[in-house]
């Protein structure tokens, strides 16, 4: 009877699981988790740590980006390595002073700016920034928004959009930067949207849009959320807080300028 109820339990629990990749129902020896499970968990952990540390291969994410049109700009933050990029998060937020100058040079006048950034995990921009940005940028330059060249920071945290936006003169801030990896996502990219950025602006001046790869937000849906959310941005020159992500409501491609009055004479 004690196995027949085992037996239940484990299929109820195998129902379960392919809904989630969350740890539900792991079995169990005595006061201590089974040898599978165990195993399972040890290595995703240890895929996660090596996510952390593993450096962002810049050459090979040039090359993706190169069909896009754009000149792609590598820079840097003010950390050194990635060492002091992990126990130094303020200097993760400042470019390094070359990379001011260099994007200075290329001062103009810009809708957006696209910034990629390794963030606390490079091997999520670089399985997803190029596929995002593969939907989202021909979407934008369609509709005549005037793009930054792209810029790649290494060792960079999500502020330094806000320098780099500045810099260029863009009134947008896009920046697809890797997230904390996690148990089960050690490649989850995150999308970090900010209007006007400037030296003070904090995290609640932005939109975020989390969790973008195959198994979570994929690439053409997270370009429709990002897309919508500029435009939304632009209409109504505000972002974080006071913005909210409304994209699932509308159809697939709708203009959220032309759904916002009047919105053409606040541009």
């Amino acid at each position: 009877m004690s196995e027949d109820r085992s037996l239940l339990d484990d299929e109820m629990w195998s129902d379960l699981r392919r809904l989630t990749a969350a740890r539900i129902g792991l079995r169990r020896t005595g006061a201590s988790l089974a040898t599978g499970p165990l195993l399972d968990f040890k290595l995703a952990h240890a895929r996660a740590r090596d996510a952390v540390h593993e450096p962002l291969d810049e050459a090979r994410l040039i090359a993706e980006l190169a069909g896009l049109g754009l000149e792609t700009i590598a820079s840097a933050s003010a950390a050194e390595s990635r060492k002091q990029f992990l126990m130094r998060p303020d200097l993760g937020r400042r470019l390094a002073a070359h990379s001011e100058q260099m994007l200075a040079s290329h001062a103009a006048r810009y809708d957006v700016a696209f910034v990629i950034a390794d963030g606390l995990s490079a091997r999520a921009v670089q399985q997803h920034a190029a596929h995002v940005l593969g939907f989202v940028v021909p979407m934008l330059r369609d509709e005549g928004w005037r793009i930054a060249p792209l810029v790649i920071v290494r060792h960079g945290r999500v502020a330094t959009g806000d320098a780099i936006a500045t810099l260029l003169g863009a009134d947008c801030a896009a920046v697809l930067i890797g997230e904390r990896p996690g148990l089960s996502a050690p490649d989850s990219m995150g999308a970090y949207l900010t209007w006007q950025p400037a030296p003070h602006t904090t995290d609640a001046d932005r939109n975020c849009i989390s969790n973008i790869r195959p198994d979570g937000i994929k690439y053409s849906e997270a370009a429709h959320k990002l897309a919508h959310m500029l435009r939304a941005m632009r209409a109504r020159r505000i972002s974080g807080v006071q913005l909210k992500d409304d994209s699932d409501r509308l159809p697939d491609g709708a203009n959220i300028e032309a759904a916002i009055p009047d919105a053409g004479k606040q541009l």
